[in-house]
C-alpha cells in the first residue's frame, strides 16, 4: 500500500474530512463510474492504462474496508496538522525574516542618511534662497508700477496740453463763425442763399441751417476772420425779412451770464441814461453852425429814418445788443417830450440823431467834392 496516495482522490472524490463522511454506497458507486472510465479494454493505446485501473482497485479495497479506511483517515488528519504546524513555521519564519529585512534597511538608511546639522544648514539655506526670490520680486514689481506710474501721467500732461492746444484752436476757429438769425415772416433763407450773400465778403466754407418755428437762425463759417468781420454788421439779406448777423464768439459771451462785457466805447455808453441830452446838444450845435446845414423836409427825414434804421442796427451788433431795447425806452421818452412843445432839433430820437449825423458826413463830403 502506497502511504503517499489519497485514496479518496484516485475515485474521484473529496478528501480530508468530508471523504470521511462519505458512505459505503457512495464510494462504491464512485468506484462503478471510475472503472468504467479506466478500464484498458477501453484504453488500449494508453500504456499507463492497467496501472491506473490496479490503483483504482487497490483504493476501492481500502475504502470499503472498515479498518483500513479508519486507518487511512487517521493518516490523512496526522498529515493535515504536520501541514498546518508546518505553515505556521514558515509564516513564522517569514515574518522574522521580513523584520530583518526590516530591520536591515532601516540601518541602512541610518547609515547612509545626512547629519542633523547638515539637514538644517541645507533646509536654512533653501528658505534664505526662497526669501531672496520673493524680495526681487516684489522689488520688480514695485519698480513696473512706478513706471507704470510715470508713463500715466505722460500720458496725461501731453493729452493736457494737446486738449488745451485744441481747446485755443477751436476758439480761433469761433471767430470765424457767423450766428446768423431772421424772423420767420417774408422770403425763407437757405444754405445756397445764405452761401451766395456771404460769398462776397469772402470763401464760405459751410452754413449750417436751424430753424424753428418762430425764428430761423444758422450758423455760417467764413474761411479767414477778416471775412467775417468784414460781413458782420454788413449783410442785411431781403428789406422784407433783414438778417441779424453776430459773429459767434461775441454772441456766445453776451450769453454768458459770467462772461466779462467787453468795453465799449464812450460815446455809446452815452447814447441812454442822463449823458444823451448833452451829446444830443452837441451834435445839433455842431450842425446848426455849419453853412451847409438846412432844415430837412418830412420826406427826407422818413427816408433817413429808413437808412439810418439798418445804419445803427449794423453798428450796434458788435456790442452789447441790450444797450438797444434801453435805447427804445429812452427814445420813448425823448419823442413825448418833443411831443410837449420842445425844440424840434433836440427833440429827436436815437434813430434821427445817427440820421443827421449821417446827413452831416454825406453834405462834408459833397463840400469836399465841390
Amino acid at each position: 500500500m502506497e502511504v503517499d496516495v489519497d485514496h479518496y482522490r484516485v475515485l474521484g472524490l473529496p478528501s480530508g474530512e468530508e471523504g470521511a463522511k462519505l458512505s459505503v454506497d457512495e464510494i462504491k458507486k464512485a468506484y462503478r463510474s471510475k472503472a468504467l472510465e479506466l478500464h484498458p479494454d477501453k484504453r488500449p493505446g494508453d500504456k499507463q492504462a492497467i496501472t491506473n485501473f490496479q490503483r483504482l482497485q487497490t483504493s476501492y479495497e481500502i475504502l470499503k474496508d472498515e479498518k483500513a479506511r479508519k486507518l487511512f483517515d487517521d493518516l490523512l488528519r496526522v498529515k493535515r496538522e504536520q501541514q498546518r504546524r508546518q505553515s505556521e513555521r514558515d509564516s513564522k519564519r517569514d515574518g522574522k525574516r521580513r523584520r530583518m529585512v526590516s530591520d536591515l534597511e532601516e540601518r541602512e538608511r541610518a547609515a547612509f542618511a545626512p547629519d542633523p546639522s547638515t539637514k538644517e544648514r541645507e533646509e536654512e539655506e533653501r528658505i534664505a534662497k526662497k526669501l531672496k526670490e520673493e524680495i526681487a520680486r516684489i522689488r520688480a514689481m514695485h519698480a513696473n508700477k512706478g513706471a507704470n506710474m510715470a508713463s500715466a501721467t505722460s500720458r496725461e500732461s501731453s493729452g493736457v496740453r494737446k486738449e488745451s492746444s485744441d481747446t485755443t484752436r477751436a476758439e480761433v476757429d469761433k471767430e470765424k463763425v457767423l450766428k446768423v438769425s431772421w424772423e420767420k415772416i417774408g422770403e425763407e433763407y437757405t444754405a445756397e442763399g445764405l452761401t451766395e450773400l456771404f460769398s462776397k465778403f469772402g470763401e464760405v466754407e459751410d452754413v449750417v441751417i436751424k430753424s424753428s418755428k418762430k425764428k430761423g437762425s444758422a450758423l455760417v463759417v467764413m474761411a479767414n476772420k477778416d471775412a467775417a468781420v468784414a460781413a458782420t454788421g454788413s449783410v442785411c439779406g431781403h428789406l422784407s425779412n433783414p438778417l441779424l448777423v453776430l459773429p459767434l464768439q461775441s454772441s456766445m459771451a453776451t450769453e454768458a451770464p459770467s462772461a466779462p462785457r467787453s468795453a465799449e466805447p464812450d460815446t455809446l455808453r452815452n447814447l441812454v441814461g442822463a449823458g444823451y441830452a448833452a451829446f444830443e446838444d452837441s451834435v445839433l450845435l455842431k450842425l446848426q453852425k455849419m453853412q451847409y446845414c438846412k432844415p430837412l423836409s418830412k420826406t427826407t427825414i422818413k427816408a433817413y429814418k429808413l437808412f439810418a434804421t439798418f445804419f445803427i442796427r449794423a453798428s450796434l451788433q458788435r456790442h452789447d445788443i441790450t444797450r438797444l431795447h434801453k435805447s427804445k425806452n429812452d427814445t420813448q421818452d425823448i419823442k413825448e417830450g418833443s411831443s410837449h412843445g420842445k425844440r424840434r432839433n433836440s427833440g429827436v430820437d436815437l434813430i434821427e440823431l445817427s440820421c443827421y449825423t449821417v446827413v452831416k458826413s454825406t453834405k462834408a463830403s459833397h463840400l469836399e467834392y465841390a
